[in-house]
Order: C-alpha cells, then structure tokens, then sequence
C-alpha cells in the first residue's frame, strides 16, 4: 500500500460526490507581466477612479464589516440606463462564480437534472456534481456553433430540468441567443430555474435585464459582474438580479460578509465612470475587427462569435504553440479538455495595439513557416 492509500485509509474523506468530481482548472500562477489572452480579463485595467477611490480607503473603515446598501442602492436606480431595480431583486456575489455556487447550493438537488449546452464555462459541470445532480447538454450545431434551440426546448418538456444554465454570448463560442428566445423557455417550464451568464454582453449580446419583468418571470435569473469590461477580476465581485424570492433564497447559502470592502469600493467607482467602460468595450470590438480581418486572410479556421474572444485552430500542435507564444510574452488558452472544440485555442481580445502585437507574433510562429 503506497502512502497516499494509507492516509486515505486513516484520514476522513468527503463526500462521494466530491471525490469523483472534476475540478475546474482556474487560471495559472505566474501570469503578471505578460500580454493576458488566456482568461478573457479586461487587458488595461481598472480606471484611475477605481484606484484613487481604494487609495483613499481610512484605517477605521478596514477595522469593520463590510456594508452593501449604498452599492444596492446605486446598482437599483444606475445600473442600467433604461430601467430601474428593486434593491431586492438584487444579490451581490464574490464574483460570478461565487454566485453560480451559492444557485446551485440553493436550488441544486441530487438526481435532479441539470442543462445545459456543450462546450461552455466550465465551473457549472463541478457545482452540478457536488450536488448530484444529473447532468443533460445539448451541443452547439455546426461549424458556426449556433445554439441548439429545438433540442433544448424538448429537453425542457421532456426532464423538466431544476436548474439551466445558458452562457450567452457563450463561453467560449461566442454564441449569442436571443433575449426573446430565453423567455419562450422560461414559459416551458415555471418550475426550471434558469440562469442566465451575461458575463460577456457588453461585448454584443442580447441582454435580458432591459426587458424583463421579475414579478412577471420568475424563474429566470441573471448574472453579470465587473471583472471583463471594468477590470476588477482581481478584487472579486458579480451581481445577481432576479425575483426577491428567488434572491432571498440564493442569500441564504451565502456568508454575511463574502464580499470585501474594497470590492464594494472598487465597484462603485467603476460604475461612477461608466464612461471609461465603454470606451474599453468600444475598443475591443474594434480590435475584433481587426483581427477577424487578419484571420479571414489565412487558411486557418477561426470562429468569432459576441464575446471578448474568439477561437482558431492552428497549423501547429495548440501545446506548442501556447507556450512558444508565452515565451514571446503572450498568453493564450488550449481548449484541448473542450469537447467539439478538441485542437483549438482561445484568444481574449484586448485593444487594437494589443491585438497586432499578438498578431505579429502569431503570423511569425504559425503562419510563416
């Protein structure tokens, strides 16, 4: 008997459920420093607004709990230009993975089923298993990854799914659904909680907060966070809107204080300069213009979808290729554990400059020779 079994044989061990699951593989060490394509991250920054408000953060506000109620109050009459929220429609989350985590721990029962599509984000898979439950996804069809709307309608009828989660526009697809398309499946099934991962929709998607009522639907729920447009990846925090109830039931699976002050801080600068956000966005998609165009000059396929990032499948083994590209200074990801995607990469898209000098170095390590 090896070591590793006599601890196993003399220490305690958790549930079955978490010693079959797969992890989710979060982001690498060592990452600063260089050209960050790999993790869709805002590739600037957070504005100087956002930097000078943590600076000036006193001794004395450090010492005590976080509060929330300014930011849920600014988030329900400022967040969206065209509406406003109910403070109770809203949930504040340790980014959005913490609020994926505290859905499924609210609402995920074992042997229940769960939806979804394939490929996408890959930390539901892992919130699923640890709840137990049984797991059902629909494919992306064709070459253009389009979303499977009539499988996914029957799987609804058919299993009435306790938990959907649709990443739209998807990672790492870029498949955009409509609005209008998730509220016909939401009337499928009241009982199906469906989530919806708008992460990416600033990036030309079709979001559904402008349109729906959460008196009205109640079983949809939506999350989007700061990390990708305003650059606050590193300080963790993502919003949850839906219906009170629906809320009410997700905060109770969640610590009294998960989320920092300075995360609280932090986003309330950021959503104060809502100027600098759409400049950054505004910049990405002109840069997506760029290297689409770059792209549609080879023989390489590619697929550009609405997110911040797009797929290509190289001449070049994607292995070496990624870290030939680290050694230039450049991080992009191996999609390599994605089904239907198997020897593709993912690039996140930064700014135009950022994006010709990926290309540069592209062109010279799988193009040239």
């Amino acid at each position: 008997m090896n070591v590793f079994n006599q601890i196993k044989k003399h220490s305690p061990l958790p549930r079955k459920a978490i010693i079959d699951m797969e992890s989710y593989s979060a982001p690498l060490e060592n990452r600063r420093d260089l050209l960050r394509l790999d993790f869709n991250e805002n590739t600037l920054g957070p504005s100087e607004k956002v930097y000078n408000a943590i600076k000036n953060i006193k001794l004395n506000e450090i010492s005590i709990y976080p509060e929330y109620n300014s930011l849920k109050k600014f988030l329900s009459k400022n967040y969206h230009e065209s509406r406003k929220f109910d403070p109770e429609e809203i949930g504040i989350f340790n980014g959005a993975d913490a609020a994926i985590n505290a859905i499924f721990n609210s609402f995920g029962d074992r042997d229940e089923i769960f939806l979804t599509t394939n490929p996408t984000f890959g930390y539901y898979s892992p919130c699923s298993e640890i709840q137990g439950m049984n797991k059902i996804t629909c494919t992306y069809e064709g070459e253009n990854f389009l979303f499977p709307i009539k499988r996914f309608e029957d799987n609804i009828i058919k299993h009435r799914p306790k938990l959907i989660f649709i990443c739209n526009p998807n990672n790492p697809t870029g498949t955009v659904l409509s609005a209008q398309e998730i509220i016909k499946f939401a009337n499928l099934n009241k009982k199906s909680l469906i989530v919806v991962d708008e992460l990416y929709e600033k990036f030309n998607g079709d979001s559904l907060l402008p349109v729906i009522d959460f008196e009205e639907i109640k079983n949809i729920v939506i999350i989007q966070s700061l990390s990708k447009t305003a650059g606050l990846a590193g300080l963790r925090i993502g919003f949850a809107f839906g219906n009170k109830s629906i809320i009410q039931y997700i905060n109770k699976v969640t610590g009294p204080y998960d989320v920092n002050s300075f995360a609280v801080t932090a986003a309330l600068a950021a959503l104060n300069d809502k100027t600098y956000i759409d400049n950054y966005v505004s910049e990405v998609k002109k840069a997506r213009v760029f290297i689409k165009k770059k792209f549609q000059s080879t023989r390489i396929r590619k697929h550009f979808g609405g997110g911040n990032y797009f797929l290509i499948w190289p001449n070049k083994n994607p292995k070496v290729l990624t870290e030939q590209m680290r050694e230039k200074g450049i991080l992009i990801r191996e999609m390599n554990n994605k089904k239907d995607i198997e020897n593709s990469i993912r690039v996140s898209i930064g700014t135009k400059q950022q994006m010709s000098f990926f290309w540069n170095i592209y062109k010279e390590l799988d193009l040239d020779d």
